[in-house]
């Protein structure tokens, strides 16, 4: 071995020995149900794990015993089963907001989180409210994601002591090596809100910056014989449209299937699937040279995906997207009327889960359907069919090794194949995430490699190298990345710039208990640079100082400054490779105030303002929002936000030409409001009112040329008008019904509609009854979606 490699790895095999607790359960002899009585005699014979310790905001501090936590862990060949007492000595004061699943609320809550393979490196995390709301979660140190459900049993009661929380994980919902004896990672948490406090029952150094790695152990699980893993979701939907065109009914019924292929793999696989009653997206008038970064909100491609996030390679909404051509037609003879906006998906098939090795593997495959324009010719009144996507095939393929409970080796492979001689493309990706064993230093870094096989072939390449110091009250970040000219992932991923190398370093302080002022304090100095490859010019470089703070009253502030202190170029708003637009010295500065969210009434603000070394130019932005809790069911969340751009510059990609791009000087303004409504009936029954208003105006004064050194230089003859008023509403109201564990009835009325004119209107009502006044969309649809399990559809 180098002599030079040896004490690389003994720097990041230092280990680490904070006591771990350990909690011993035992097999069932009886029969436990799930009513919040503990009353069985299993229960009696259980270990106790006690003595929390509070996590924030005073880290390290013991439990107060008028607030004493005691759980309990019991098991059979089914499931696990966790039991909870929560004493408070006032009881009528503990918070219990009914919400929608995996929305916390303002409601005390309890907290298992199991790592079946204790590497330290994922939790499954199980969440039960005072109300009785679940929320789950898949947990890394990265983040919380809550997007993945799993099907189990809860029961919370608010008692004269405090409260109790029972709960029933199936081993369905969880995934485990093979091992005879299990030695699983295990916390638990207690989150008291009025108080806003959470304790933890194995300690967690808040200096650390890891927090899976500071869990307890849990063992006696013995010879377990977990029952076959298959579930069916079978659906059934029904929608009516109705618009100035006609009405319209479409039935849809489709299948989802769950299946365990051994306890660490799943496989999840929709056929015919129906999104119809998806979160609407909050479309915005975008006048960027690149599109619109969409959230997914479909469940498919949002539950349990954590493993195809490795290396942000994968963008789903790629799939079932936009088509990816435009059909050649004679403009002089020929209109396109009919042009698909998304593609059908035809199914999706997924396969996740980890070895007792730690070797996590992910599959994900998707097929779209071959989609057609529609194209008229006006002279004879013939129609003909374009092909604008083909069948297409999606794919990515993960391999993540874990090691050293911290710390993992990842290879990624993603590939898009186009039928017929249409665009194809695949990436390569090998990623690194080395951290110490007392979590003090992070190394990071990945290299990827793009492919695209188009009428001209071509390959690209990213490299990036980062260390962190990751615990402590100090910490900083080195970075460096290099991208080359032709690395391009945007075929199954997305990515908006490329051709440049920068380095990028962060240094920051932060408290880890309480002072007389603030309950967290941090204070961040960032700079960065970004030079273009081709050129050496500079297009980005700042240095910013960002202050984050809660208050004792548990207020959260922050405020920061960016500066901008060297002219930059931008080399994507020309739209064209080569060009390249100055952007002037800028002064960026924020302010933001959120008041205590556990009270009945809370509210925010946010105020930006961009200031440009340039005549008159600068942006502001005024974001505010208000929310009333009018009981545990009822609440309303009303959010505003206004930006205003004043002799902003920008490119006109539809009058485009490469030899003279014309550059126009506008004033832009946004606004938009939006109403957020939830009456919950019980906890497993709610009302959801989501509306939105979004108006945004583009209005030119003043024309420019593009020079070849980046400047604009006037263009007294450019006389097209290029101004653009764009109105947009969105109205869902949804009821929503878990009638049975996994089983949901869901009836939504949706209203939409969207204008857009080169006529401005700078009037709000003016602009409210033109989208009123203007062709709204109705629909209205019901949904029902059934899970059957098969272990219990085998025994009836």
């Amino acid at each position: 071995m180098p002599k030079l490699l040896i004490p690389f790895l003994f720097f990041f095999c230092i280990h680490s020995h904070a006591q771990k607790k350990t909690l011993q359960t035992k097999p069932i002899i009886g029969k436990v149900i799930i009513d919040g009585k503990i009353d069985e005699e299993d229960w009696n014979k259980a270990s106790n794990a006690s003595d929390f310790v509070m996590f924030s905001p005073d880290n390290g501090k013991p439990i107060a015993d008028s607030k004493k936590t005691d759980v309990k862990i019991l098991y059979d060949n089914n499931a696990i089963y966790i039991a909870a007492r929560l004493l408070d000595d006032e009881p009528n004061k503990i918070s219990n907001e009914l919400t929608n699943r995996d929305v916390f609320g303002f409601s005390d809550s309890f907290s298992v989180s199991i790592n079946g393979f204790n590497d330290g490196q994922q939790d499954f995390r199980f969440f039960v409210s005072a109300a009785g709301v679940q929320s789950d979660c898949l947990a890394t140190e990265d983040k919380e994601d809550f997007t993945w459900d799993a099907i189990w049993e809860s029961k919370a009661v608010i008692t004269d002591f405090g409260w109790v929380v029972e709960m029933r994980i199936p081993y369905a919902a969880l995934r485990f090596s093979k091992s005879k004896k299990q030695t699983w990672g295990l916390n638990f948490m207690r989150d008291i809100k009025r108080d806003v406090q959470k304790y933890t029952w194995n300690p967690v150094d808040a200096k650390i910056g890891a927090v899976i790695t500071q869990e307890g152990i849990l063992e006696g699980i013995e010879n377990i014989k977990p029952p076959i893993r298959l579930f069916f979701i079978p659906y059934l939907s029904e929608y009516y449209q109705q618009n100035d065109l006609g009405s319209d009914k479409t039935f849809k019924a489709g299948l989802d299937i769950k299946y365990g292929i051994n306890d660490s793999f799943t496989l999840d696989a929709i056929l015919v699937p129906d999104f119809g009653q998806t979160k609407f997206d909050n479309l915005i008038l975008n006048l960027e040279p690149f599109e619109q970064q969409l959230n997914e909100n479909r469940p498919f491609f949002t539950e349990g995906t954590d493993l195809f996030s490795k290396g942000n390679l994968f963008y789903s909404r790629r799939i079932g997207g936009e088509p990816s051509t435009v059909p050649e037609y004679d403009a002089k003879i020929e209109e396109i009327t009919n042009y698909p906006s998304s593609v059908d998906l035809i199914n999706a098939v997924k396969v996740s889960g980890r070895t007792e090795n730690g070797l996590g593997i992910g599959v994900l495959n998707a097929v779209t359907e071959k989609t057609f324009a529609t194209i008229l010719n006006t002279t004879t009144n013939e129609t003909r069919k374009a092909v604008i996507e083909p069948l297409t095939n999606y794919n990515i393929i993960v391999l993540d090794q874990r090691f050293n409970q911290n710390s993992s080796v990842s290879l990624i492979n993603t590939n898009t194949s186009r039928n017929g001689s249409y665009r194809d493309a695949n990436v390569s990706a090998l990623l690194f995430d080395l951290n110490t064993k007392a979590n003090t230093y992070n190394l990071y870094g990945d290299f990827k490699y793009s492919t695209i096989n188009d009428i001209n072939d071509y390959n690209g390449y990213k490299a990036a190298l980062n260390f962190a110091k990751t615990s402590g009250k100090y910490r900083y970040l080195f970075s460096g990345k290099y991208l080359s000219e032709n690395y391009d992932i945007n075929d199954l991923g997305i990515i908006f710039y490329n051709n440049y190398h920068s380095g990028y370093g962060e240094m920051s302080y932060r408290i880890i208990n309480p002072t007389k002022i603030f309950n967290t304090f941090n204070i961040t100095q960032e700079i960065n640079s970004e030079i273009q490859n081709t050129t050496g010019k500079t297009q980005e470089g700042y240095y910013k100082v960002a202050i984050n703070a809660s208050t004792l009253k548990n207020h959260i502030i922050g405020s920061g400054i960016q500066i901008n202190p060297i002219d930059r170029f931008d080399f994507y708003e020309p739209r064209e490779n080569g060009k390249f637009v100055f952007i002037p010295k800028s002064v960026y500065v924020y302010a933001q105030f959120f008041s205590n969210p556990n009270k009945s009434f809370n509210y925010y603000t946010e105020a930006i303002i961009n200031k440009f070394d340039e005549t008159n130019r600068q942006t502001y932005f005024f974001n505010t929002g208000a929310k009333y809790r009018f009981n545990e069911k009822f609440s309303l969340d009303y959010r505003f936000e206004y930006e205003n751009y004043k002799n902003d510059r920008g490119a006109f990609s539809d009058d485009y030409d490469e030899s003279n791009i014309v550059f126009g000087e506008r004033n832009q303004e946004v606004i938009q409001h939006e109403l957020i409504g939830k009456y919950s009936l019980t906890n497993k029954m709610n009302i959801n009112l989501t509306a939105r208003y979004y108006w945004s105006y583009s209005q030119n004064h003043d024309f420019f040329i593009l020079q070849n050194n980046g400047h604009l230089t006037p263009n007294e003859s450019y006389n097209v008008n290029q101004d653009l008023n764009y109105n947009l509403w969105n109205f869902d109201l949804s009821y929503s019904w878990w009638f049975a564990p996994g089983s949901e009835v869901k009836v939504l009325y949706r209203n939409y509609g969207q204008e857009q004119t080169d006529s401005v209107k700078k009037n709000v009502n003016t602009n409210l009854k033109d989208i009123f006044n203007s062709d709204l969309t109705n629909i209205f649809s019901i949904s029902i979606r059934y899970f059957i399990d098969y272990n219990k559809l085998k025994s009836k």
